[in-house]
């Protein structure tokens, strides 16, 4: 597992499980308790989780919480999105929606230059 960021916005890759939890709770907890606002966490890359790993966005998000902030989830994998659907945290936790893609310009789909 591996997290870069900072207190705004932090990017977690790989598996979030019990081997990483404890790394990736300290990492949360600062960013959380060093900054002000909504606090991205761009869960895109992230491979898969476990119980123990979803306690530790659920204990993030407690903590922002109380902290007057708000964990905002982004790029949720569809079988994790699913995993909250089906366990109803996702009526708990803030899931940015996948914008839609930008429109590619005619003259650039058809393969020629738009000048």
């Amino acid at each position: 597992m591996h997290i870069r960021g900072d207190h705004a916005q932090l990017a977690v890759g790989g598996r979030l499980d019990v081997r990483s939890a404890a790394d990736a709770r300290a990492v949360l907890h600062t960013a959380v308790d060093s900054g002000h606002g909504d606090l991205v966490l761009d869960l895109t890359d992230l491979e898969s989780w476990d119980a123990t790993g979803l306690g530790v966005i659920m204990g993030a998000h407690r903590r922002a919480g109380r902290a007057g902030r708000r964990l905002v989830l982004r790029g949720v994998p569809p079988q994790m999105q699913r995993l909250l659907v089906a366990t109803r945290l996702h009526r708990i936790l803030t899931i940015e929606e996948n914008p839609p893609a930008a429109p590619v310009p005619a003259a650039v789909a058809e393969g020629t230059r738009a000048e």
